[in-house]
């Protein structure tokens, strides 16, 4: 009697919070309904207004575009602010300022002899090797780019520091900074052909020795007095002068150095890939140049815009597929897939435009995956809506005023809202969260995916329910889709009763909710899931 009394309490205890936290939860969902009950009316009342006010929105918030700014700097984007790293970075630069934009060629043999010094064979100590890159040089040194009428060449744009010659008896390029070699010959081709003996120049320079060379050559052979007298590769590096201060570039949060940019791409880069392989056959190079990264990232952006374009596409007929009927007539719901499309773009646009203008966020390289992210959120809105609105409909549409379909969108929102606002909300808290971290990049990224899932949930009750009224106008009326001033000849055909349960929604109703609840099938899904999280641990600890 005792042990029973006293469990007693522990019962009603524990029956007594499971009960206030189910009250507390069926309020919250109760006041989420009543909220989106009030807003569907609205919108299903006056739906061409409802439209107009979220363009003009996102029309405000696109003003913020004015003070759009981007980021591409690295150590801007991924050193931690406020850290010591930050402080060190800053200190640094503060010293020891950027001056010189840095491009390197390494040179290789490519051509088959013997060790005579007649060919190559690997060797890239040879004349006739030494010549075809001369050549090569040359043309880097002279070929002009072109900026706004205006002509350069290297020896324009070069770092001036003198001392790239031996002496300085070949004009202009002495003055520039070239770290190569090839200065023990003045950069000068016929200086290079009236040299009989290549080893030699090179093994009696002064400032030469074996350190030395092992520092310029790839892969050197010496003899036994330390003389060199082969070498796999050697290096050319062209220094120039940095001009992102005189265009200001280095203040909006990036590098462009556009005449320096000109001239790596028209003349440095255009000589390695195209003269090298059609004019210089005993040579194989691999270079990179300043703009060599940012050229890589360039692409993988471009590719990620092809990417965004392809999946836009694949989610329209996705989306026009299954909202309605697939092939366009009654039923069908081709313009509300654009609709949901258009949606995600007003988000895209209104949280950009806010992001950047009221909290002076920067967009950088990682931002481009956020119409991903916005396209895979509001596709899930739309069917949720979609789904909802049609299950609410109890009579054919030919019967609905448009009273009837005011209320069917308060009650068809009511039981959407809930579904959207939960799940909205729990991304947004999870961006929200991550925005404030030390990584500018990562912290500016969240701030722009909490924001325009924000927008994104507003304009999917909004702008997309809307929408969905009006498409549910033009069925009633049995007007065209994509045509809707013209009304079909054919009368519409309907059933009796309202909505009917597509084939996806009956089997799920049908045969897979009564198979996974037998009890064959909980022990089958509980198998299954057990050995999946089995091989999850199993796997986690080989993680590198």
């Amino acid at each position: 009697m005792t042990s029973s009394s006293t469990s007693n309490p522990s019962s009603s205890s524990s029956s007594s919070s499971s009960s206030c936290i189910e009250k507390t939860g069926n309020q919250i969902e109760k006041t989420i309904s009543t909220i989106f009950t009030k807003l569907g009316y609205k919108i299903g009342i006056s739906p061409r207004k409802t439209i107009l006010y979220t363009i003009l929105l996102t029309i405000a918030c696109g003003i913020g575009f004015l003070r759009w700014t981007t980021e591409s700097r690295p150590f801007k984007l991924w050193v931690p602010q406020q850290t010591i790293a930050e402080n060190e970075t800053n200190l640094y630069e503060s010293y020891y300022t950027r001056t010189s934009r840095f491009n390197n060629v390494i040179i290789r043999s490519s051509s088959e002899g013997d060790d005579n010094n007649n060919s190559g064979g690997g060797n890239v100590l040879v004349k006739d090797t030494l010549l075809e890159v001369m050549n090569m040089h040359l043309e880097i040194e002279k070929n002009k780019t072109m900026v706004d009428d205006v002509s350069y060449t290297f020896i324009d744009l070069c770092t001036k520091t003198g001392g790239a010659c031996t002496t300085n008896t070949n004009g202009d390029i002495c003055d520039c900074l070239v770290d190569s070699f090839l200065k023990l010959w003045n950069y000068d081709i016929s200086t290079l052909e009236n040299d009989d003996d290549i080893l030699n120049t090179i093994n009696s320079y002064p400032l030469y020795n074996k350190q030395s060379l092992e520092a310029i050559f790839g892969k050197p052979v010496f003899d036994v007095n330390d003389n060199i007298v082969s070498a796999e590769a050697f290096t050319i590096s062209y220094f120039l002068k940095d001009r992102t201060q005189e265009t200001g570039s280095d203040e909006d949060g990036t590098d462009s150095d556009p005449i320096n940019e000109a001239w790596e791409e028209d003349v440095f880069l255009k000589v390695l890939q195209e003269s090298v392989p059609k004019k210089y056959t005993s040579i194989s190079v691999d270079y990179l140049s300043q703009r060599s990264f940012a050229d890589e990232f360039g692409g993988a952006i471009t590719g990620d815009l092809v990417y965004v374009q392809i999946s836009y596409i694949l989610v329209f007929i996705f989306l026009g597929a299954n909202l309605g009927k697939a092939i366009p007539g009654p039923g069908s719901r081709w313009t509300m897939s654009l609709a949901a499309l258009v949606t995600v773009g007003l988000s895209i646009g209104a949280s950009f435009g806010l992001s950047a203008g009221a909290f002076g966020l920067f967009y950088g390289p990682v931002h481009s995956l956020l119409p991903f992210i916005l396209l895979g959120i509001g596709v899930d809105d739309a069917f949720v809506i979609v789904n909802a609105f049609n299950r609410e409909r109890k009579v054919k549409r030919s019967a609905e005023s448009n009273a009837d379909l005011a209320k069917r969108a308060a009650t068809g929102l009511a039981r959407a809202g809930s579904s959207i606002t939960v799940t909205s909300l729990t991304d947004l808290v999870a961006f929200g969260i991550s925005s404030s971290s030390s990584l500018p990049a990562l912290a500016s990224f969240c701030g722009y995916a909490a924001i325009g899932i924000f927008f994104l949930w507003l304009f999917s009750a909004t702008f997309f329910t809307a929408t969905l009224v009006l498409d549910e106008r033009r069925q009633r009326d049995n007007r065209r889709e994509c045509v809707c001033c013209f009304t079909r000849k054919k009368e519409l055909e309907e059933q009796e009763e309202g909505f009917e349960e597509g084939a996806i929604a009956r089997y799920f109703r049908n045969y897979h909710s009564p198979l996974i609840l037998s009890k064959l099938g909980k022990l089958i899904v509980l198998t299954i899931f057990s050995c999946l999280l089995g091989f999850g641990i199993w796997v986690s600890f080989k993680l590198s």
